[in-house]
Order: C-alpha cells, then structure tokens, then sequence
C-alpha cells in the first residue's frame, strides 16, 4: 500500500534559495498542509550572489540580502526552525531527528541542503586570516578582514575567486590570484572566454598566477603571512581567501540510504530514490533525461526552476524542469552571462568585439544553438535563452553579423517551420 504523503507536514531541510523557493511554489499551486523550513545558519534564506559581490565592496548590507520579509512566512504558513542541524532521518517512520534531540514527523521531505566550502588540506590553513567564502557568516567575517588588509591572496580561479578579487581590488587592496589548473575557469568556461577574463583582472591590477600549485601557508603569531607556491615562491599576504570549489551536502541522505552520486540523483521533477522524498538546488544531481548524465548546476536559477519543479509534484500537477540553465557573474564593470552548457567541440560564433568590453559568444552544436556567452550584452543573453530553448538554427554568418537582428531570424526561422 502507498502511504499518503499529505496526512503530516511537509518538511524542507536546508534554508536555501531552493528550500525557500520549494516552500513559496508550492504554497502557490495550492499545497494546504503544513510546511517548515530547518535550517542550520542562524539566519532566515537569505541571497548569496551578493556575498562575494556587493556584501564585500559595501554596495550591499546585510538587511538587503533577506529574501522575504518576516510577514512572508507568516502569511504564507510557512514555519522556520533556525540554527538547528538535522542529525538523522528515518525515511521509513517519516521522521527525523536534530542535532538537540527533537523529532519531527514530515509526510513529503525535501533536501536542499545545498554544498559548503571545500577545506584546504595544506598546512597553515588554521592560520586566522584564512577565510572560505560561502555563506552570509563566511563573506562578513571576509569583509571585516578585509577592511584592514593591504595585500590578499585568493587561492581558486572560478568565479567565486574571480569575484572576490575584483571586489577586494576595487576596495583598494593588491590582490593575487592563484590557480592550479593552467588557466581560469577551467571548468566553467571555454578558453576564448576564460581569457578574456583573465585579461579583464590583469587590465585592473590583479595578479594571476595559473598553473601553480600551492604547497602551504605560512604564519607569523598565529596569522597568515604569505602562500608558499610548489616552486617555492612566496606570495606575502595579510588575508587569503579560499575559492577551491564546493561539496554537495549529501552525506545526511547517503546515511539514509538515499541514492548519491556527486549530490543526491534526482530527475527532473526532483524525486529522489525514495518515495516521498525530493531534492533541489545545489545538492540536486539531475539526470535530464534517462540515460543522460547527470549534473549539479550550482546557480540560483538551477535552485529554482528545480525547486518549482518539486513543488509541482506535490499537488499532483506535475511539471518536469525543462529551463534552460544560466547562470551570471559581477566583476569590475562586466556582467558575464552564460545560457546553455558549451562544450569544446561546439563551433564558437563571435558577435561584437572584446575589445570593446561588449560581446557575445554563440556556440552551435549540430547547426543549432546550443549555448552562449555574453559580456554587458543583457539583450542578448535573454534572446539567446529562447534561442536555445528553441533549438534555433541560425547560421554563423547571422550569428556574427551585429547588425542582424536575431529575433527576427528565429521568428522567420518558426514561421518556416
């Protein structure tokens, strides 16, 4: 027999865009039953872009970055429990246990329980001064440190890295960049993009070093002094800011028996391996369709589209995430916008120039367009999510030519069709 999951309260763990967002659609479609919200962090969702952005250059405060006014879950019966870890869930009892004793009972549970900093595993990492920058705690304890700091060395050259350079540069401090891999964002980007990047940081005062490894950090009265490289350099520094990437927040539902799979493995509904129990947001790894690989994309949209798409199936109206991914990045005066998943064998399509600081990047899988990449071009970042969405086909010469208006290719492209 099928246990209802709708005769007790539906519990989301994780205070994330995902958990909120999950909780907020639902109350939208119509879902009646109680929900609440355990979150580990002291504080109620809050956004988190702004914490390696505007939260560092003081563009943002901290009573900015709340995602909904203490009224919201009021009106919308939707309970928080803060600051209160989930130490064990009982899928089969439909319960779980905190980190203080307590139970709660749950009939549907959501995990958004997103990722948290990786830890550097190099001697000198417990230095004070040695910051990782993942939550709200995380970016103000960075921000007070920096406010003092002459010269930072940021360890990781994604974009979490990248960004947390350029708003330490643009406070005034000297800031280096270190990077293992032989070039930026060698998992996020293609290499044109990557070093159009890399040039943006240089061009401002940045100092990027790539394809060093770092073989520890050094202290003087128990704070860090400066990054010892592989090769021995030394990169003095009174603040470094650890940028190494992020590990899905599984581990509670690999003790549950949950399936795990670098995150927990949904599909594109959110439905984990178990019944009742649904995944969202950044610990989600979501196989698009069956066979497909699976994959963890950690932006806010991914967090939401995923999140709405759970929350359909909770009132039985089921609506499969079929978004586009996208995903942006603040640095220095560029807006960096992404639609789509580039690969290297995709043929890259150059629209405006960069030198200009705007432009756009299409990349055409099979003659059709199946991501792309845009610099302070917002226009074009919107019209090349329906274009993908679309699976338009638009030749190159279109593409490049800046003078070609591409919606009304597309729109003749449907028509034909």
């Amino acid at each position: 027999m099928t246990r209802s999951t709708t005769t007790r309260p539906l519990v989301i763990v994780g205070a994330s865009y995902a958990g909120l967002q999950l909780a907020s659609s639902a109350r939208e479609l119509g879902f009646e039953e109680d929900i609440l919200i355990v979150g580990d962090e002291p504080h109620p969702p809050y956004q988190r872009p702004p914490l390696s952005k505007g939260l560092l250059t003081g563009k943002a405060t901290v009573d900015q970055l709340w995602l909904r006014a203490p009224e919201f879950y009021a009106q919308k019966r939707i309970g928080l429990c803060l600051g209160r870890r989930v130490a064990a869930l009982d899928l089969a009892a439909r319960r779980l246990t905190l980190d203080d004793g307590s139970v709660l009972e749950h009939g549907w549970l959501a995990l958004t329980t997103g990722a948290r900093a990786r830890a550097l595993p190099l001697p000198g990492a417990e230095l004070d001064g040695v910051l990782p920058l993942r939550t709200l705690d995380d970016a103000l304890r960075v921000a007070e440190a920096a406010a003092s700091a002459r010269s930072v060395c940021v360890i990781g050259g994604g974009f979490i890295g990248l960004e947390v350079a350029a708003a330490l540069r643009a406070r005034g401090a000297e800031v280096c960049v270190v990077e293992t891999q032989p070039r930026l964002l060698a998992r996020s980007l293609p290499e044109r993009m990557a070093a159009f990047v890399e040039d943006a940081h240089r061009q401002r005062g940045v100092r990027v070093l790539t394809g060093r490894g770092v073989r520890g950090l050094l202290g003087a009265n128990g704070r860090v002094a400066a990054v010892e490289l592989a090769d021995g350099q030394r990169i003095d520094c009174d603040l470094v800011v650890l940028g190494i990437g992020v590990w899905p927040n599984s581990e509670l539902a690999r003790d549950a028996g949950l399936t795990v799979d670098n995150g927990i493995v949904t599909d594109p509904l959110g439905r984990t391996s178990a019944e009742g129990v649904l995944a969202a947001g950044d610990v989600a790894a979501v196989a698009p369709s069956p066979g497909a690989p699976r994959v963890r994309h950690e932006s806010i949209q991914a967090a939401t589209d995923g999140a709405r798409a759970a929350a359909s199936l909770l009132v039985g109206q089921p609506r499969p995430n079929t978004a586009v991914p996208w995903f942006w990045s603040d640095q220095f005066d560029l807006k960096f916008q992404m639609a789509g998943v580039a690969r290297a064998d995709d043929e890259a399509v150059l629209r405006g120039e960069p030198a200009s600081g705007r432009f756009s990047v299409f990349y055409l899988r099979d003659g059709a367009v199946a991501a792309a990449h845009s610099v302070n071009r917002p226009g074009e970042h919107l019209l090349s999510r329906q274009l993908i969405a679309a699976g338009a086909r638009l030749s190159p010469q279109v593409l490049a030519d800046p003078d070609s208006d591409l919606k009304a290719a597309m729109a003749a492209q449907s028509a034909a069709a």
